[in-house]
């Protein structure tokens, strides 16, 4: 083989090489940029169903005002509707040590139901979330994710992570 069919065949090689790479690293890139619109639509479904929960145990509070606990949950709800998503957490945490601190007795039949609707809900929405978390951050932890920096300037997404159901003690 002459000197110009090897630099040739070299040549062709890293032609397809570098095309390859360029299809590849472009699949990613969508792929990634997918899973961030994936967890940005989780977290607002997330979002939708906790201010949901928190709609109920407001008419739970406004059900029985004289009852133990009806201005704590009254306060937790506020609080958890009003509070920063950095803070979210904490705050949903409160609510729903709240809510099981509420007498079921209480409630009518029809709070009941809603309250356990929104809990389902807000447990799905928050496996989602959750989901969808982990699948970009797996994409996002691969080497040639890192390498050519295919996240660009988008935040590392965050689980959230919540007590849904506290039991009574």
């Amino acid at each position: 083989m002459t000197a110009t069919a090897t630099t040739v065949l070299i040549s062709a090689v890293v032609v397809l090489g570098v095309v390859w790479l360029a299809i590849l690293s472009a699949t990613r890139a969508s792929r990634l940029n997918r899973l961030h619109i994936r967890v940005d639509l989780a977290r607002q479904a997330l979002f939708g169903a906790l201010e949901r929960r928190a709609v109920v145990a407001r008419a739970i509070a406004a059900a029985e005002p004289e009852a133990t606990g009806a201005d704590a949950l009254l306060s937790a709800a506020d609080s958890a509707e009003s509070a920063a998503p950095a803070a979210r957490e904490v705050a949903e945490n409160l609510l729903s040590a709240a809510i099981a601190h509420t007498d079921p007795a209480n409630r009518s039949a029809a709070l009941t139901s809603e309250l356990a609707e929104a809990q389902t809900r807000v447990t799905m929405a928050r496996r989602f979330y959750n989901d969808a978390v982990r699948d970009a951050r797996s994409l996002r932890g691969r080497r040639m994710v890192r390498w050519l920096h295919l996240a660009g300037h988008a935040l590392q997404p965050d689980y959230f992570e919540i007590t849904e159901r506290v039991t009574r003690g």
